[in-house]
């Protein structure tokens, strides 16, 4: 009995095969998305490869178990896969590539170069799920961001570590924002998801950042919107983890994730799926625990290491600013920027509502002026537009307000000190003296 337990502990790495152990199990139910299989050792996460009635296999994702078997997610829809189908284990999916090879070039949710040119090789490996970081180790948010936005720069300055939210419908100009800041921004290292986005936004956004001056320091994940949902939180796992990566090395990166709202609702699908309880607008449990789990892996890093700056866009469906994820990623975030549909049918863009707009760590990493001014500012604009319709109705009368006189004489002026053409960049420096400049003449 001793020898056989002996011969059970012996360590298996040491056993020289011929071949490597094969995990594998077979179909007994698929519905078109979820297939169970045999229970063969996976862990949560892990990648399948699926036999199919043709040449090519389609491959799966463990999501789960069930009385001793296997759950998992195809990546392909309308794979042809038949009862008794083999299951083999590719890749436990817990670590990825990643090195400056990734710099100037755009992969899938699974690593796969989408610009048909192969990947050089990738020095580094990084955990899809990060690490964790100890919060009382971690650096203060204590120096600015220059973002080359204007307004953003002066009203609404960001840090470097912060994380702000985009909250705004569709087609108030979100991307093109996104666009500018990407271009214009002093980071050392710029990283893009886009995630769930029409097929024809991703090519021409990845275009217009990878043809700019910031190629070179720009990595993409695309997965639009007609893939897999399990590919879709995987391309946001896989660029917030391209993210940390670079942070570890004591760089600083600014991170875009487009949108954390299709992050979210590709969690929904999966959860319901599984027979998670729908809650608020349908949303399962496990969107509200993920959203926060995934914005707090960036930020600032320990000493040594440099910080994530990220823009998370969130969609307003219907421009609901209630919405269940605006209000969960609103709550942990440092910041917002709400994205006006009145201001963008008014001509001003960035359509930037600064009245419902704000940023935490702004009097942490600007001076009083600065504050002073942006204060300021934020009023006449808020007294403008409160009485916008009063003024064209003609039931404005000069004199009985002198705060509203002087919004109403400055008007022009505070719209252009918003607006910013798509190609200008406007530093920080220049941004911040523009803005004191305006409200120490008004």
């Amino acid at each position: 009995m001793s020898i056989l337990s002996d011969a059970i502990m012996t360590d298996l790495n040491a056993v020289k095969l011929d071949q490597p152990i094969s995990l594998y199990g077979h179909v007994s139910r698929y519905d078109g998305q979820i297939i169970e299989c045999d229970g063969f050792p996976a862990n949560i996460g892990s990648i399948c490869e699926v036999k199919t009635d043709n040449e090519t296999p389609a491959m799966a994702e463990v999501i789960g178990f069930n009385n001793g078997n296997n759950l998992l997610s195809i990546y392909d829809y309308g794979a042809r896969i038949l009862v008794g189908a083999r299951v083999s284990l590719v890749d436990d999916g817990a670590y990825i590539p990643v090195g400056e090879g990734l710099l100037g070039r755009v992969t899938d949710a699974l690593g796969v170069p989408l610009d048909n040119r192969p990947l050089p090789p990738l020095e580094g490996q990084w955990p899809l799920m990060g690490k964790e970081l100890n919060p009382l180790q971690r650096k203060p948010v204590d120096k600015p961001l220059d973002v080359g936005v204007r307004i953003i720069n002066s009203v609404l300055s960001v840090g470097q570590g912060q994380r702000v939210g985009i909250i705004a419908g569709s087609g108030v100009g979100k991307s093109v924002l996104l666009g500018m800041m990407s271009r214009f921004t002093d980071a050392d290292i710029v990283v893009v998801g886009m995630i769930g986005e029409r097929g024809r936004e991703v090519g021409s956004f990845v275009n217009y950042i990878l043809g700019s001056e910031s190629r070179d320091r720009a990595a993409v994940v695309a997965v639009p919107a007609d893939r897999s949902p399990l590919l879709r939180i995987r391309g946001a796992e896989r660029a917030t983890a391209i993210a940390e990566y670079f942070r570890d090395k004591g760089k600083n990166v600014l991170l875009i994730m487009d949108s954390l709202t299709r992050v979210a609702h590709a969690r929904r699908e999966i959860g319901l799926a599984l027979g998670e309880q729908p809650t608020s607008k349908g949303y399962p449990p496990s969107v509200v625990s993920m959203i926060p789990r995934l914005i707090e892996r960036s930020g600032t890093g320990v000493e040594g290491q440099g910080s994530i700056t990220a823009i998370y866009t969130v969609l307003a469906d219907g421009d609901d600013a209630n919405d269940p994820v605006v209000d969960t990623a609103r709550a942990i975030l440092d910041g917002h920027i709400l994205l006006s549909r009145q201001q963008a049918q008014m001509g001003i863009y960035p359509a930037i509502d600064v009245t419902t707009s704000v940023s935490r760590v702004m009097n942490d990493i600007t001076d009083a002026d600065q504050q002073a001014s942006a204060a300021r500012f934020r009023r006449l604009v808020s007294l403008y537009m409160e009485n916008r319709d009063l003024i064209l109705m003609g039931g404005y009368t000069p004199g009985q307000d002198p705060d509203l006189d002087l919004a109403v004489e400055l008007w022009p002026t505070l719209t252009k000190h918003i607006q910013q053409p798509e190609a200008e960049k406007a530093n920080f420096a220049i941004s911040r003296d523009a803005l004191i400049g305006l409200m120490r003449n008004a």
